[in-house]
């Protein structure tokens, strides 16, 4: 280990490529230029970051009554794709899955956010079923914006994952008053699963929350419809399955503070109570935080106030550039960053009140989203880039 600044390296056993003790100056500052330290993390006044919940939405019964409700079991055992056997070049890899072909190489899906049925409860089965969930966003390159779909990985058989993409979708009332949903068009940069509830980062807003006891059944006729038809049917651009966002919460602040933009999230059930942890991503130069909402497990709603607010207990800023994932264990926070298509991606821990230790080139090129499986000790990641996409583990007390 080596100390920078206030900032410490790790080799985690010859990891690092950037910032040796032993380089000269010209080959220091070119690799200063792939991924610079940061600065110290400073905390922030947590209570002045914000978020308040919007009513459950009323169209979720009309829409049950409407379309057949089926469960995650369902969902999870109809897998339609088979996931491949892959070794991403991730330092202390402990699992790993690819996803088919023609999901790896598609250019306008691209994947995001990871949680597990781990998240979802502490015996990490939901109703029975041992899961991965991945968020993909449409960046609508090729004429559509589908919005967000959710990869149901089943992953009962580690050496064998079946998945299929369900479609997330938005309820709204049309113009002749019937019940319908659209598209929920987000970055879904981080989710969580918690209960029978899945959040999902909204960037600039918040969260959108999805209930899991209202999965639907729609018709697959027409590729390129989404929502109730004229002839009745309900349509979501060719997938079987759709989940409805059920309420949001949106931000505020006090006192100046800047909007916190949602980049990505993930569940710590290490800490009393259990608790949110969110993120921001920022490019070089710019500053980025990190922050942590307590969560109600009697509820599965984020803890709130009288005055109807849940409040950040903690805040940091960290200005870790190019952040892409966060999650917290027993009072340590880990954070994936990358460095573009052609780098390897690192991964960064940090006490409060202690130096980021950074870890250069321990995860594979492009890491994202980060979601941690206690009974495991895996943390889980997942990379984003056409044609190099992994879903992965690795041994969280390497770091």
């Amino acid at each position: 280990m080596m100390t920078v600044g206030q900032y410490s390296t790790n080799n985690g056993g010859g990891l690092v490529r950037k910032y040796r003790i032993a380089v000269v100056g010209l080959a220091a500052a070119l690799l200063t230029a792939v991924t610079p330290a940061a600065q110290a993390a400073t905390t922030l006044p947590a209570a002045d970051f914000r978020l308040k919940a919007t009513a459950y939405s009323g169209l979720i019964d009309d829409l049950d009554a409407a379309l057949p409700n089926v469960s995650v079991p369902t969902v999870v055992g109809d897998g339609n794709r088979a996931a491949t056997s892959c070794s991403p070049a991730a330092a202390n890899r402990v699992a790993a899955f690819c996803w088919n072909s023609g999901d790896d190489d598609v250019t306008y899906w691209i994947p995001q956010g990871i949680t597990t049925t781990a998240d979802a409860y502490g015996e990490a089965t939901y109703e029975g079923t041992t899961a991965i969930l991945v968020s993909w966003y449409d960046n609508g390159t090729d004429g559509i914006d589908r919005g967000i779909r959710v990869s149901f990985v089943d992953y009962s058989t580690p050496s064998a994952p079946t998945y299929r993409h369900v479609l997330l979708v938005e309820p709204y009332t049309t113009s002749a008053g019937q019940a319908s949903f659209r598209p929920v068009n987000l970055h879904a940069g981080g989710m969580f699963w918690y209960g029978h509830h899945l959040y999902v980062a909204a960037t600039s807003s918040g969260f959108r929350v999805f209930d899991l006891r209202h999965l639907w059944q729609t018709s697959t006729t027409n590729g390129s419809a989404i929502g109730r038809q004229a002839d009745g049917s309900y349509q979501a651009y060719g997938y079987k399955y759709v989940l409805p966002q059920v309420l949001a919460y949106n931000q505020s602040t006090a006192n100046g503070q800047a909007a916190i933009r949602f980049s990505f999230a993930s569940l710590d059930r290490s800490s009393t109570p259990d608790s949110v942890v969110v993120g921001e991503y920022a490019n070089p130069g710019a500053g980025s935080r990190l922050f942590r909402f307590p969560i109600d497990y009697t509820t599965r709603m984020l803890t709130t106030s009288s005055d109807g607010y849940a409040r950040a207990s903690e805040a940091y800023e960290v200005s870790v550039q190019s952040m892409q994932g966060a999650t917290a264990i027993n009072g340590k926070f880990y954070l994936s960053t990358s460095d573009g298509s052609g780098n390897a991606g690192d991964l960064a821990t940090f006490k409060p009140g202690g130096s980021v230790v950074m870890h250069y080139d321990a995860l594979p090129i492009g890491p994202e989203d980060f979601s941690y499986w206690p009974a495991k000790g895996q943390l889980w990641s997942l990379t984003e880039y056409a044609g190099n996409r992994s879903v992965f583990a690795v041994r969280a007390s390497a770091y």
